[in-house]
């Protein structure tokens, strides 16, 4: 049986040891929360979930059903609250895992995500991030 090359969207964790594997997931391991902000405003699509969290998974299935590689950031459960606080400083304790941000601004978790989906404005949502040309 032959097994196939998985595409690796690799984000560079400056900083910290980065631990990117097969399926494009990077694993910040304490990285300095600057380096996920940066990830944040330098791509048109970012997943950042905690580690191991399957829901990254399907998130970022969806979104590449549609057309879209994010890639998905791995923050470890011990400093999730630190992230969330330098992401998302006037609500930290609303960002739940996975979170998806578009164009640099927070999006929504996995239900805004299939909501927007479901109801059709999930595609041109996407164009108007960058993240689509179609």
């Amino acid at each position: 049986m032959h097994q196939a090359i998985p595409y690796r969207t690799c984000i560079p964790a400056t900083g910290a040891r980065d631990h990117s594997h097969a399926g494009g997931i990077a694993e910040s391991n304490g990285a300095d929360p600057a380096t996920v902000a940066t990830v944040v405003s330098e791509n048109a699509v970012v997943i950042i979930g905690r580690r191991g969290c399957c829901m990254c998974h399907v998130v970022k299935r969806l979104l590449q059903g549609l057309g879209v590689n994010p890639p998905v950031y791995e923050v470890h459960e011990d400093h999730e609250a630190t992230v969330a606080r330098y992401l998302f400083p006037h609500a930290a304790e609303e960002l739940q895992f996975p979170a998806v941000f578009l164009a640099g601004k927070l999006f929504g978790g996995l239900e805004r995500v299939m909501a927007t989906h479901i109801s059709g404005e999930l595609v041109p949502i996407l164009k108007d991030a960058g993240a689509l040309w179609l």
